[in-house]
């Protein structure tokens, strides 16, 4: 590797650990999910307008299902060509495990959706790192080493109070207040209505980024939006968090990682 490209890639990888650190201070302000990046108004457009453009995501190619390499698993479960995915992985920084789940809920979105695994990877980073936020490891299974869980939602400051339900204590174990959890930051209330089996091993977990990853795809897909148009775009991320800042976030996450692998 050059010196240019070397110094570019450090850059970025700078510029996102020190995002992070802006993640936990919104998470304990907005929906119980955090923001990530660093805003320029060429990447977030002007305030109370939506981007100026969508984030392109590069095909994912899947092995076809008659042969080899996809022979054994679940039928209605993409298998992603491993190469790509090292390759991608390599170029966007973001973890195999991680962007396998992100292509396989792109292909697995409803028809005409337009959701690219950029967007579910911006979304993925500004929530959890990717399910490495506070140094926890992605295991292969798509569960990170510790449970994710955002703050008790319990109206103190900006944050909304919720109160627990049978259903929610399950995933948190706050018997008083609702939390986020899992690497994609759901309440059990939009995990019930969305709960998805990524992985086609026939349990839905929000703790499983590939279960979490698809959820969060057909929520966005909701009401036959369109996410190819920048429109359809803003409405979607703006659903999963109504929250500028987070439009913002998203937006230059998603465009770096469609950027760093054309």
């Amino acid at each position: 590797m050059t010196a240019r490209p070397l110094r570019a890639a450090v850059a970025f990888t700078v510029a996102l650990v020190a995002l992070s650190g802006l993640a936990y201070l919104l998470q304990q302000t907005l929906y119980a999910r955090p923001t990530t990046m660093d805003l320029t108004p060429a990447a977030a457009g002007q305030p109370g307008q939506p981007p100026s453009a969508v984030p392109a995501a590069p095909a994912v190619p899947s092995v076809p299902s008659g042969s080899e390499a996809a022979s054994g698993g679940e039928s209605d479960v993409p298998v992603i060509d491993e190469t790509w995915l090292q390759q991608t992985s390599t170029a966007s920084g973001v973890p195999v495990t991680a962007l396998r789940a992100y292509a396989r809920a792109e292909l697995m979105a409803p028809g005409g959706c337009g959701i690219g695994w950029t967007t579910l990877a911006g979304i993925g980073w500004v929530e959890s790192q990717h399910g490495l936020i506070g140094g926890r490891v992605l295991l292969l299974d798509g569960r990170s080493s510790e449970p994710i869980l955002g703050p008790a939602l319990n109206g103190v400051g900006n944050v909304m109070a919720i109160p627990a339900t049978r259903e929610s204590r399950r995933w948190h174990g706050d018997k008083v207040w609702d939390h986020a959890f899992g690497p994609m930051q759901f309440i059990s209330s939009t995990w019930v209505a969305w709960q998805s089996d990524g992985d086609g091993d026939g349990v839905s977990d929000p703790n499983d980024l590939d279960d979490a990853a698809y959820a969060a795809a057909r929520y966005l897909c909701a009401g036959e939006r369109d996410l190819a148009s920048a429109a359809g775009w803003t409405a979607g991320i703006l659903s999963y968090n109504n929250a500028r800042s987070y439009l913002d976030a998203v937006h230059v996450a998603a465009t770096a990682y469609a950027d760093r692998t054309r």
